[in-house]
């Protein structure tokens, strides 16, 4: 869902995790209940600590990038077969941190983009009422409403600047935004506001990538040290590196779309992180 040669994130399916996103925030209604509407969050101008706004940076990067770029259509074998590839993974990481049933589970999606996340989160077996997604971009969230149901709540607004409750969610998901966030305080105050929303027992999925790409000054690499660091609190961090890089993942596509799982066998090709952060 994200490139480290372009943007953050690759569309599964209506989207690019596209999904190219960045962040939104919000905290639905409790689990039964029917959502209420959708709501603006605020945007701040000037964060609490003191740094410049990275916000309008944040949207005039995405501003630069090529829309409906066809190197992440899933009509692209590359693409296809790297969002295959993480949404089985996402399926055993469940599974391997104790989370098998997921009908009854809370998640978010911090910079939901388009929808495409939350469409597969629905592939995986969480019901639609206790989904949600926050999303920076007025125009990408106009698109995740008209592709959701309507069970699905979605913010507009800026994460950093919103009072989402605390505790909320079982489970506080991002996929290739912290890549696009090139202030290092913003990305802490981004993954403050994602730990407070975390009930106990639940954690924090990340999907980025690791290596910086010297092409696309707009985005830089997260190493998983990095990732150590934005949740100091965390008890357990389960890891798995996937996504054969996706420049060689084109090349070798053109020739057979076999040739992507045979060089994905190499881990120092692989470019993503794909972690579960658990919050005691």
């Amino acid at each position: 869902m994200s490139r480290p040669d372009d943007a953050p994130r690759m569309p599964p399916g209506a989207c690019a995790g596209t999904r190219a996103h960045a962040p939104g925030v919000g905290a639905s209604s409790g689990a039964g209940a029917t959502a209420p509407a959708d709501v603006a969050a605020p945007n701040a101008q000037l964060h609490a600590d003191g740094v410049a706004d990275e916000v309008q940076a944040v949207r005039d990067r995405y501003a630069r990038r090529v829309p409906q770029d066809a190197r992440y259509s899933l009509r692209n074998p590359a693409a296809m077969l790297a969002w295959q590839e993480r949404l089985r993974a996402t399926a055993d990481l469940f599974g391997q941190v104790g989370l098998p049933d997921l009908a009854g589970l809370r998640l978010i999606e911090i910079g939901c983009g388009t929808g495409g996340n939350l469409l597969d989160a629905m592939r995986l077996g969480f019901a639609p009422e206790h989904i949600a997604g926050a999303e920076l971009l007025a125009d990408r969230y106009a698109v995740a409403r008209s592709v959701l149901p309507a069970d699905v709540q979605l913010w507009q607004g800026d994460a950093t600047a919103t009072d989402f409750g605390a505790a909320s969610w079982d489970i506080v998901w991002q996929s290739t935004v912290f890549s696009s966030l090139l202030d290092d305080a913003f990305q802490q105050q981004l993954a403050d506001t994602m730990w407070r929303c975390v009930r106990p027992g639940g954690g924090v999925l990340w999907h980025d990538f690791t290596v910086d790409n010297p092409r696309n000054r707009d985005v830089r690499g997260v190493p998983l040290a990095r990732v150590r660091a934005l949740f100091p609190q965390a008890s357990r961090i389960v890891t798995r590196r996937i996504t054969l890089a996706p420049p060689i993942a084109r090349a070798v596509t053109r020739v057979h779309p076999l040739l992507y799982p045979l060089l994905n066998t190499l881990p120092p090709l692989r470019t993503h992180v794909l972690a579960w952060l658990a919050k005691p």
